[in-house]
């Protein structure tokens, strides 16, 4: 005699299929663009930022060493300057974060496993924020110097311009993103060239930045970003071909 025996396996709904891996999400190739586009304005935008703190120069001047007598007066002239300022370190700063966010991206897509991304994320955004509140005082003392009302006293007017002349140049923690651009060179994630410009340019700013001249970290931050960014907006095709 033969026994049939009958087996019933009802679908659980709670049991999770770990045979099935979840699709890849890849970025179309114009999404990949813009935010490299970004991080090429947001350099301009930088460098822009160095140009105009630069010409709001009064309490370098020589006839200030000393002393503070004067120094509000001297800079009602430069409202104009101050206002250009804030407007573009700002700008500036929110096209960072969307390169920041973009390169993130871009990298997690190639390393899953890495920190890569996330030191390069974070290089970039506490970059931003440095730069949000380098100008973060400007309304405080633009309108005053703009309206001539002579509100402002000389001691704070002396710290205000030592404080837009060094806070907005410290680019340290975008150094971090290069060298961890040449991280990634270095496992082939991203073209071998970006890699070497992220170990000269990222190194030199972070090592800048670390240094009692960290004002300087801003000039090459701002190569470092230029050069970034436009590598991976003209440079990084077999990538984008790949994800399309």
């Amino acid at each position: 005699m033969t026994t049939h025996v009958t087996t019933h396996n009802p679908v659980r709904s709670d049991v999770l299929d770990t045979t099935r891996r979840p699709a890849a999400v890849r970025p179309s190739g114009r999404t990949s663009r813009a935010w490299a586009l970004a991080g090429i304005g947001s350099a301009l935008l930088g460098a822009a930022t160095i140009v105009t703190s630069s010409m709001v120069d009064t309490v370098y001047l020589e006839k200030y060493q000393g002393t503070t007598t004067g120094i509000a007066a001297d800079l009602q002239d430069k409202a104009p300057v101050m206002f250009v300022f804030h407007s573009i370190t700002m700008l500036g700063a929110v096209l960072m974060v969307v390169f920041a966010a973009g390169l993130f991206r871009r990298l997690r897509t190639a390393m899953p496993d890495s920190i890569a991304p996330t030191v390069a994320f974070a290089g970039l955004a506490g970059t931003a924020v440095v730069s949000v509140l380098g100008a973060g005082l400007d309304t405080e003392f633009m309108m005053p110097f703009g309206q001539g009302d002579g509100l402002v006293d000389d001691a704070s007017a002396a710290m205000y311009n030592h404080w837009i002349g060094t806070i907005p140049w410290l680019w340290v923690l975008a150094g971090l993103a290069g060298l961890a651009l040449h991280s990634a060179a270095r496992q082939g994630a991203v073209p071998r060239w970006i890699g070497r410009v992220g170990l000269v340019l990222g190194g030199l700013t972070v090592l800048l930045g670390v240094s009692p001249l960290e004002y300087m970290s801003g000039v090459t931050g701002v190569l470092w970003l230029l050069a970034t960014a436009v590598g991976f907006t003209l440079g990084d095709r077999r990538y984008r071909t790949a994800t399309r």
